[in-house]
């Protein structure tokens, strides 16, 4: 009897500190070995949104330092127009963002739908079969995700 009850309380204990032990990761994620990578979903398509987007991505930048690995910003719908060769003066801040490991891509499925050409965009602007896919992609990679736009 006593050695049945020693095993109910060993396996009471165990468990209990599986539990805890697995809600405190769950609470306060950590980087993975290799650092922080974050997907931004672009879909905005307001001019001041964009802002927005590049100031977050800069603030990110100084926030996490070297444990930013990787940033991916991924822009389909309305907000492809953040990506086309247009002189804005956010042009010059994505161009050094990029410089610094940012990078931007566009979704083909939006650019099919609108007509808009590899040669519109900005030169320094990948692509991609289709934005939504990226973005599970990545999320299924463990990056972190972060959403510009309705």
């Amino acid at each position: 009897m006593r050695s049945s009850l020693r095993r109910l309380l060993a396996a009471a204990f165990v468990l209990l500190s599986l539990s805890a032990w697995s809600g405190a990761g769950a609470a306060t994620p950590m980087p993975g070995a290799d650092g922080y990578r974050v997907v931004f979903q672009v879909t905005a398509g307001a001019p001041e949104q964009w802002a927005a987007l590049l100031g977050n991505i800069e603030n990110l930048r100084r926030a996490l330092g070297d444990d930013l690995k990787a940033v991916e910003v991924v822009v389909h719908g309305k907000g492809i127009g953040l990506l086309l060769r247009t002189d804005t003066a956010l042009t010059d801040r994505m161009e050094t963002l990029s410089k610094n490991g940012v990078n931007f891509v566009a979704c083909e499925n939006t650019m099919r739908s609108r007509n808009i050409a590899k040669a519109d965009l900005l030169p320094f602007v990948g692509t991609v079969d289709s934005g939504v896919a990226q973005v599970v992609r990545r999320q299924k990679q463990g990056w972190q995700y972060i959403r510009i736009g309705q």
